[in-house]
Formats: structure tokens, sequence, C-alpha cells
């Protein structure tokens, strides 16, 4: 059932008056950083070796890979359900080795009754880690998925580094269709100035989806939505995306990031090298905006969840995110990043207001 919200978006002069005030339709769109989850499948992979999982004893990595499904779990149902009263419709991931985690996430006890469906392709990165996307069926029809490979090389040796490829989704969201593209970009391992490239060329490669996108539909709503591994400011967003601070400033086929004034204002996803940044980010196209004056879904407002059950309480990284695993062993927390989400509205019409109130009864 959709939730009906009420927002005061009349004139103070006109709340005096006897007209009926506007209900809109809520929904969640959100992206979470599952950090590490792993199967406990041992696969003889690469990707052994970069599971806290299997590093453990094997008797203790069941329960503890049951723990992390929990975990993630009881996030993912609260995100955004202060205003949407239900689970994300679309939630972006990262950080899942195989399809089968992803499986047993969504059949989990606290997901399986939003009845969650899976996009998700297999790529070649070194840890073994993907992207991937779920979504309530009830509320998102998938009419294409593909997976965008990522070619970098390494400028010393000419040799390709094997990274995630970038997940692109396109569907109807109670029939207004939009596309999503799931990134998480190249780390920056050996420092940001040196992997900075490898960053870069992933941001050209969401731009080469969106030209392509806009190509076949000039008012396409997309999102880009992911673990960036830099920040809203860094060059790979302002510049190779042209993303925008000032909504006002987003003109047709140009991009807002709602990111670049939180990070601004002093907000975080995680603590990297001691420092807070927001890596994790939700930007989206013009017809998204009131501005675009478009009908169906439009965005509203952009947030980090960061509740104090999944934040560290003192010492060094009070304030940043619990995460699951740390020195060999299972914490109880949750993700070394906040989850990111949106909100989108729509108008109800007096017929789907009728049926809502007599569905109701």
């Amino acid at each position: 059932m959709s939730a009906l919200c009420f927002f005061a978006f009349a004139k103070a002069s006109q709340a005096q008056t006897t007209s009926k005030a506007k209900q809109y339709k809520v929904k969640t769109i959100a992206f979470y950083n599952l950090e590490n989850l792993y199967d406990i499948e041992d696969d003889i992979t690469i990707d052994d070796e970069a599971s806290p999982i299997m590093e453990m004893a094997e008797g203790v990595r069941a329960e503890v890979y049951q723990k992390k499904l929990t975990s993630m779990a009881r996030v993912i149902r609260k995100i955004g359900a202060e205003k949407s009263q239900s689970a994300p419709s679309v939630i972006g991931i990262c950080e899942v080795e195989n399809r089968k985690v992803l499986e047993d996430l969504v059949n989990h006890p606290l997901l399986i009754e939003f009845d969650y469906g899976i996009e998700h392709y297999d790529s070649p990165d070194r840890r073994g880690i993907d992207t991937g996307l779920l979504y309530k069926k009830s509320d998102f029809k998938v009419l294409n998925s593909q997976s965008n490979e990522l070619l970098i090389y390494r400028a010393s040796t000419g040799k390709r580094i094997y990274t995630r490829d970038q997940l692109v989704v396109t569907g109807e969201l109670d029939g207004d269709k939009m596309s999503f593209i799931v990134n998480h970009w190249p780390s920056r391992s050996g420092g940001e100035q040196k992997s900075r490239a490898s960053r870069v060329s992933a941001a050209a490669l969401n731009q080469k989806a969106i030209d392509s996108l806009h190509s076949i539909d000039a008012m396409s709503k997309i999102f880009v939505l992911g673990d960036l591994n830099d920040d809203p400011t860094n060059d790979s967003v302002l510049v190779t995306l042209n993303a925008q601070k000032d909504r006002e400033d987003v003109r047709p086929q140009m991009i807002y990031n709602p990111y670049i004034q939180m990070l601004k204002d002093g907000y975080n996803t995680l603590a990297y090298r001691d420092a807070g940044n927001i890596f994790d980010q939700i930007m989206v196209t013009y017809p998204l905006l009131n501005e675009a004056n478009q009908s169906g879904y439009r965005y509203y407002q952009a947030n980090i969840y960061n509740p104090s059950f999944m934040t560290n309480k003192s010492g060094r990284y009070k304030g940043y995110p619990l995460r699951s695993f740390a020195d060999g062993g299972f914490t109880g927390g949750f993700s070394d990043h906040f989850p990111v989400y949106v909100y989108l509205v729509k108008e109800i019409t007096e017929a789907e207001e009728t049926k809502a109130t007599s569905d109701n009864k």
C-alpha cells in the first residue's frame, strides 16, 4: 500500500482557506555500501583473501554471516521510513560477493515482506565484489538492465586494473519511467592523487551512459548513485559529470547533486584516513526537479541515514559509522558507510485518493 503524506507547498495566505490540502505519494530511493557481504563458501578465488568471514574459524562463519545479514536487513527496512512509511522502493547496493548473498538478504525475515527483486551481474573486480539493485516488485517494473564494463589500466605497466562494472537499470516506478546507474568507483589505494584518473574514467563511463539514455529521451529521469570513493567536490563529480550544487543552475540534460552542500555543511557518510567524507551520493537529472515541470515523480529531499544505533558513540571515530568487521572479527556493527537516500513525491489524484481510502476500509 502506498503511503500518503501532506506537504505545505501552498503559500501561507492560502493556508487560511478551506481548500483541501494536496496529498502526495512518497517513495524512497537509496544506496548502501554493505561492507564485505561475502558468503561462507570456499570458492578458492582471490575474494576469499578479501573476505573477513573466510578469515574466521570455520565453526563461527555461519553464525557471523547470519548476524551480518540481520544487520543489513535491519538498516534497509528503516531507510526513509520516516516519511514513506516503508522500506525503499529501489536501493542500489555494493560490496556484495554474488547473487546468492542478495537472495539471502531479500529473503531475510526482516525484508521478505517487501518482496524485493534483484538486478545483479558478476564483475571482474579483484576482490570479488559487485554492485546490484534491489527493488520492490509492487513498485518498480524492470524494462532493461545491463552491466557496463569499466576498462582502466595502470599508467606505469599498462596492465588492466580489475574493478567493479557499472549497473544500468531502466524501469517504471508506478508507471513513471526512470533509470538508475549503480556505482562503486575505484578505490583510493596508493593515494587520492595517484588513483584519481581511475575515478575520472569511472565518471566518464557514467556520462556515456547518461548521454546514451538522453539520446533516447532528452528528458530522461536518471539517478546516479553509489560509493564514488570521491567527494562531491572532486573533479570526477564537479568537472567530468558537471554536477551542480544549486538546483536553479541545473538545465536539461544536467545533473543536480544535493550532497555537495551537505559536505560543505560538515556531514559525512564515512571516515577515510581520519577525515569525514561523503563518498556515497545520489544525483538526479533535470526532469526530476520541480523546475522541469514534469509529470510523475519528482525529487523532494536528500538525506544520510545515520541513526545513533549505527554510530560510534566514543573514541577516535565518534560519530562515524559503526562498521561490522574490525581487527579480524565481527563487531556486531553494520557497515563502514552510512546509507544515503532521497525522497520522491508525486501528487495523488482524487481518483487515487478515493481508491486508497476504499482499500483501507
